[in-house]
């Protein structure tokens, strides 16, 4: 079952690709996505990960969670649920 984590604190001209290429060091990776701002365009400097199992996703966590990447610690946990956002 595929396991979504949560990666804060990215460089903001990390792309979807290398976060990717990073995380595959840790297994096999489902996803991987920056999430960008929808008006400028600009990384909002996070993303989420999709691990294809529990074991390759705690084995992320182990590895990158306080893990330098260009200068800044990523944050690396286990994604929570959406929740839903009232209408505007």
């Amino acid at each position: 079952m595929n396991k979504k984590l949560y990666v804060g604190n990215l460089p903001y001209k990390t792309t979807s690709d290398q976060l990717q290429e990073l995380f595959a060091q840790a297994g096999s990776v489902t996803s991987a996505t920056v999430i960008s701002d929808k008006f400028s365009g600009r990384s909002k400097g996070f993303g989420f990960v999709e691990m294809s199992s529990e074991d390759e996703a705690s084995k992320a966590i182990s590895m990158f969670n306080g893990n330098e990447m260009e200068g800044r610690k990523l944050i690396v946990n286990e994604a929570r649920p959406a929740t839903p956002r009232p209408m505007r």
